[in-house]
């Protein structure tokens, strides 16, 4: 706290506003910017506020030498420091300090409004930022205060957990293969089902002779009432007819 009292930071800075004499507040309901002479200010400058630890401070300067004019420190805001005409969002009366205990209230007014605007939200969000911090400051208090509480295991004491949703798995990992009657697969290409049978029990099937007599019979006369079992004979009987056609038609058999 100490460093933060000691560190003045910079909350807002207006190049123009105007200082009125203002006369006595006559009852307690407000005062009233219309009864200023508005077209007279007794001062025109520069504002800037200041925030140096908790309290925020109102600084009236020359706007070419920064001269201080007047200064008002604001302790807390709404408050008697700093206060809002009835009739004017542009005019606020405040209370300004000489350090000797002496204090006087101006009033001031702003040209444009919305400097009087951000006039008034840097004034807000200080003061919140203070309230925010003492707010934190008083829950740190209380919780360094209150007993901690110990969740630390005591002597023998044990934790179980269940987790739920696993499967286990089997030992060995490696599903059994069913066992089978030992045959071994059709070679391929070969018959699916067919079992071949053991050696030595192969039979012998007899080996067709081919038939070659027909092929040395040639000059032997076939009867017409034996079977055609010579595979000549339709070529010669088909010979023979091809002869007579062609001696009936005039051309010459070449043998």
């Amino acid at each position: 706290m100490a460093e933060d009292s000691s560190y003045e930071s910079m909350l807002c800075v207006k190049p123009e506003v105007h200082v009125y004499r203002i006369p006595p507040r006559a009852s307690n309901r407000g005062y009233r910017a219309a009864d200023w002479k508005l077209d007279e200010p007794a001062w025109s400058g520069r504002l800037k506020i200041t925030a140096k630890g908790k309290n925020a401070f109102i600084k009236l300067e020359d706007r070419n030498t920064g001269e201080l004019y007047a200064q008002a420190p604001v302790e807390q805001y709404p408050s008697i420091a700093v206060e809002a005409v009835t009739d004017s969002s542009r005019y606020f009366v405040i209370r300004i300090e000489d350090g000797t205990g002496r204090h006087a209230f101006i009033g001031l007014g702003f040209a444009d409004r919305g400097d009087s605007f951000d006039f008034n939200v840097a004034l807000q969000d200080h003061f919140k930022w203070v309230k925010q911090e003492g707010d934190l400051a008083k829950l740190e208090a209380s919780q360094s205060a209150a007993p901690k509480l110990d969740l630390s295991f005591k002597e023998g004491q044990t934790i179980k957990i269940s987790i739920g949703n696993i499967k286990k798995k089997d030992a060995g990992g490696v599903k059994p293969r069913p066992v089978g009657g030992g045959l071994l697969p059709p070679p391929p290409g070969g018959k699916p089902g067919g079992v071949l049978p053991p050696p030595g029990v192969l039979q012998t099937l007899p080996v067709a002779q081919p038939n070659t007599a027909p092929l040395f019979d040639l000059g032997s006369p076939v009867t017409a009432a034996q079977p055609s079992s010579d595979m000549w004979g339709d070529f010669t009987s088909a010979g023979s007819n091809s002869n007579k056609d062609a001696a009936k038609s005039g051309w010459v058999q070449f043998s």
